[in-house]
């Protein structure tokens, strides 16, 4: 299946390296764990993950570049159990999110199986600048006329 670039048009200039990130999330993600994101004040974002049978200490949370990484090991405590159906297994996960530059992890609790991370999102400050329009002469670009 070949799908069409995010941004192929040519008036996206520079971002290929955010497609090379969402064809890298899109592949580490199987749906496991079940997750929601939701909008808890104009600049703050929570990230929930059902994680039900995860100790803390079983968890782990990472930022890797522009990357959350949350990553879930549960111990095999089988040892001398006969089981007749086993339908909880220790499963293991890894859930990827890109997140925006600029975006602050502020930390994490779980409770009652659901593990909760909270990010805030600063307003950006809007930028403009005035560029200058020369007469017939090329502007310098790093030494190169």
């Amino acid at each position: 299946m070949t799908r069409s670039p995010v941004f192929g048009s040519p008036l996206f200039l520079g971002f290929d390296h955010l497609e090379q990130m969402l064809d890298r999330v899109q592949k580490s993600s199987d749906g496991y764990p079940p997750y929601n994101i939701e909008q808890t004040a104009a600049d703050r974002l929570r990230i929930t993950l059902a994680v039900a049978g995860f100790a803390m200490e079983d968890l782990q949370i990472t930022q890797e570049d522009n990357q959350l990484v949350i990553r879930g090991r549960q111990k095999d405590d089988s040892d001398g159990r006969i089981f007749l159906h086993r339908g909880i297994a220790a499963r293991q996960f890894q859930r990827a999110f890109v997140i925006a530059e600029g975006i602050e992890i502020e930390g994490a609790w779980l409770d009652n199986g659901l593990l909760h991370v909270e990010l805030r999102r600063p307003q950006p400050e809007v930028r403009v600048r005035t560029i200058q329009i020369n007469g017939k002469t090329r502007p310098m670009v790093d030494g190169q006329a």
